[in-house]
Parts: structure tokens; sequence; C-alpha cells
């Protein structure tokens, strides 16, 4: 039998290979989304991988406005699709209470409501 004979890692191998930027952006994103690192130690985390701490920032930073941006997004369509089912439980309870007038039964469309106005003050409170 040979024996197999172990090489010394080169310094290519040992030395972090540079991020480009969609690398970085995408390592920031896993950092501070799924796993909720604080911004400090995601842009010190950059700077150790090799990208200047100026650049680090401006990543990190650009993470936290994407996220703000795509939280308010959310919050304002909260707030419309709200709206709406609110509106909407409003008046089929108005339509049908006007229908039967006369004596009969009507609808009173609380679920729809109770989720709209949920939902409606849910995006306020995101806001």
């Amino acid at each position: 039998m040979e024996a197999t004979q172990t090489l010394a890692p080169t310094v290519e191998e040992i030395q972090p290979q540079p991020f480009d930027e969609q690398q970085a952006y995408n390592f920031a994103a896993d950092q501070i989304i799924n796993l909720r690192r604080p911004s400090e130690e995601v842009a010190d985390m950059l700077v150790q991988k090799g990208l200047d701490r100026t650049t680090a920032y401006s990543i990190v930073d650009s993470m936290y406005t994407q996220l703000d941006d795509g939280k308010k997004e959310r919050a304002k369509k909260d707030m419309i699709y709200g709206g709406l089912w609110f509106f909407g439980g409003i008046i089929v309870t108005i339509a049908t209470y006007s229908a039967a007038s006369g004596g009969g039964s009507y609808v009173v469309a609380w679920g729809a409501i109770i989720f709209g106005g949920f939902q409606f003050f849910r995006g306020i409170a995101n806001m």
C-alpha cells in the first residue's frame, strides 16, 4: 500500500477569496434577515471577509433601507385590503338590511368588518 501524502494548503487556499458585490449583499441579507445579527456585527463580518469598512457599512445600510421599504409597502397593502374588506362588509350589511326593511332577514357581515378593521389597523401600526 502506498502512503498518501498530505499537502499543506497554499496561501490562496488560506486567504479568503474577495467578495464581489452581489455575494456581499447576499451574505448581509442572510445575516440580517435569517440570523438576525445586529448591523455592526454584520459590517464587521464583511470587513473580515475583505471589504473596506465604508463599503461594508454602505451594504448594511442599503439592506436596512430595503427592509424598511418592504415593510412600508406591506403596511400600505394591509391598509388598502383591510379597508376594502371593512367597507365591503358594511356595504353588504346595509344592502341586505335595506332589502329586508319590509320585514325579513338580513346579513350582518361581521366577519368581513372585523377582519378588515384588524388588517387596516395592523397596516397603520406597521407604518
